[in-house]
């Protein structure tokens, strides 16, 4: 073999390498696309046995490279559609819910309007130095109804501020929950005298605004505080001690009793029978802390 033979094929051969290098490389990109054959390129015009190697690899590839690019286009394409259609959406049920929080805030003003100037009961009417309607998130899953209104919420106007008001939220902050998470409600909305347990005429006069409140928040779950509440809203004799630890219904919303942290602060032995209350709502809320 002459010298320039052998430079030919010496030439020859570098050039198989390196396209067998192209090739070998251009199977792995087609693998990782799934791709597990490699057909004849669709832009053959000839007999294929006339293309060199080189030819043939060079056509599949560029055939590869736009299928792959229309394909990469069309899906970046249809998850920017994707992407915007979610953000509309997000961007709709945003509105929705601030509509829906607004107009439940307008027809709790109204109904708050309506216990400012209420004197319904002319001796609590009298004596009072502002109502209590109630406060919290309206949109909450869980309102708390307590019983009546003490000298402290007399004085600010906003439910438990007192110490059992403390008591409560320390209640609150243990289940992971704090006051604007919650709504928080009394059965009567003014300070019967001396911190008596409200009477029945009391209730009945008072007990309608406490339900329209109800209507508008639409919670999931309520939380009686103390006798009284939970008589109130079960329309029951029972006694608290009866009827805690087990969920009750009013209409649609799943009912819980419980001690008034009052009763707690005179009996703190109880605490642990309001603890296990409040755990076993807590898991029917799908939010369990044990």
């Amino acid at each position: 073999m002459t010298n320039q033979q052998r430079e030919s094929l010496i030439g020859q051969t570098a050039e198989v390498a390196g396209y067998l290098h192209v090739l070998a490389s251009y199977l792995e990109v087609l693998r990782r696309f799934g791709v597990t054959h490699l057909p004849c390129p669709k832009s053959v015009t000839k007999d294929p046995v006339s293309y060199t190697a080189n030819e043939m690899i060079t056509l599949r590839m560029k055939e590869e490279a736009a299928a792959i690019t229309l394909t990469s286009e069309r899906s970046v394409s249809i998850g920017l559609r994707s992407v915007d259609d979610e953000l509309k959406e997000a961007t709709a049920m945003s509105a929705r819910k601030q509509k829906s929080d607004s107009d439940s805030a307008s027809r709790l003003a109204v109904i708050e309007k309506e216990v400012a100037v209420c004197k319904k009961c002319t001796h609590l009417a009298q004596a009072r130095h502002n109502t209590v309607f109630g406060m919290g998130n309206p949109r909450a899953r869980l309102c708390f109804v307590g019983e009546a209104p003490g000298a402290e919420e007399d004085k600010q106007g906003i439910p438990f501020v007192g110490r059992a008001g403390q008591l409560l939220d320390t209640i609150l902050g243990a289940c992971r929950l704090s006051r604007s998470d919650v709504y928080i409600l009394n059965t009567i909305k003014c300070r019967p005298p001396n911190n008596r347990n409200p009477n029945e005429e009391e209730i009945r006069n008072c007990w309608g605004y406490a339900l329209r409140q109800l209507e508008v928040l639409q919670p999931e779950f309520i939380c009686c505080l103390g006798t009284v509440a939970a008589q109130t809203v079960l329309k029951t004799s029972e006694s608290i001690g009866r009827l805690r630890g087990r969920f009750h219904a009013f209409g649609e919303i799943k009912v819980i009793a419980t001690y008034h942290p009052a009763y707690l602060l005179r009996n703190p032995e109880a605490k642990k029978h309001v603890w296990e209350d409040m755990k076993q709502l807590l898991r029917e809320m799908g939010t369990p802390i044990d």
